[in-house]
């Protein structure tokens, strides 16, 4: 595995590997590996000749500075986790690296990121254009690859590549999930055992939710419900519970037939912010 520090060494082998015919996979992470990074960095092992992997702690992304500060940083356990996942190139920058001078780009979602992640986190979503904007520039992958954990920032980066015409195909795979159902997330190693312990009541009401969904019961109802019982839990805050269309987003007050759902959750435990969502 090849592991570049530097841009200029990335968009070179890029290139090199586009030149000769080789198909490339790109697989954007934050690092703090875990099982459900890692089942990207396989299926694009299995799609593609090439696949690069960016480890890199996105500073313009963030919106709480002790987040930033406390979000995991392990660069050789997961160099060590990729290789036999079938990683071929690792892209590890620094921030000077990524950013040789402050962004003045400011990318507007709409109403894509007016909702959930994007009306808590002001400038988030320009964060992530902004650094996969980047990736994409330097990797030139024929294939992207995402989890719907974040169900909001795939819809956005599917909006940016349509908008900007990069040529590549966004792949999203499901959730990966602990036996206990709790999503996996580099957020999770920061639980204390008893925020641990409860952290799986989230998935729990998420799925409570979506059978309420299907039974016929109102919207507003739902989320009543689904808000009480997250509180219940004295260590766990919700921050929000929405019932989306899947496609644009937007919270939904009423049924309509053939309608693409999800819902999404984000709640604090124990210091820790943790986002969720499933498909209706």
């Amino acid at each position: 595995m090849h592991v570049f520090t530097t841009a200029a060494e990335l968009r070179a082998y890029a290139e090199a590997r586009r030149s000769a015919g080789r198909r490339l996979g790109l697989v954007p992470t934050m690092g703090a590996l875990h099982n459900g990074h890692l089942q990207l960095v396989q299926a694009a092992a299995a799609q593609c000749d090439e696949v690069i992997t960016s480890v890199f702690v996105n500073p313009t992304q963030f919106n709480n500075p002790d987040d930033l500060r406390l979000y995991p940083r392990v660069p050789e356990q997961d160099a060590a986790m990729l290789a036999p996942a079938g990683c071929t190139a690792l892209f590890l920058p620094s921030v000077a690296e990524v950013y040789p001078q402050p962004s003045v780009l400011r990318f507007d979602f709409g109403p894509l990121e007016q909702v959930m992640e994007g009306a808590h986190r002001p400038g988030h979503f320009n964060g992530v254009a902004t650094v996969v904007s980047k990736l994409f520039h330097l990797a030139r992958p024929h294939v992207a690859y995402f989890g719907q954990k974040d169900f909001q920032q795939v819809a956005v980066v599917r909006q940016l590549v349509a908008d900007l015409s990069f040529d590549l195909e966004l792949v999203v795979y499901p959730t990966v999930r602990e036996a206990d159902g709790l999503a996996m997330s580099s957020r999770n190693g920061r639980l204390s055992p008893a925020a641990r312990a409860v952290a799986p009541l989230i998935y729990q009401v998420l799925t409570e939710a979506a059978a309420q969904v299907r039974q016929g019961v109102p919207p507003a109802q739902m989320q009543a419900l689904a808000l009480a019982a997250l509180a219940e839990e004295p260590q766990i805050t919700p921050e929000y519970f929405e019932l989306i269309d899947a496609h644009t987003l937007q919270p939904v007050q009423q049924y309509s037939s053939g309608q693409p759902l999800a819902l999404c959750v984000a709640a604090h435990l124990g210091g820790v912010r943790l986002i969720d969502n499933v498909l209706v």
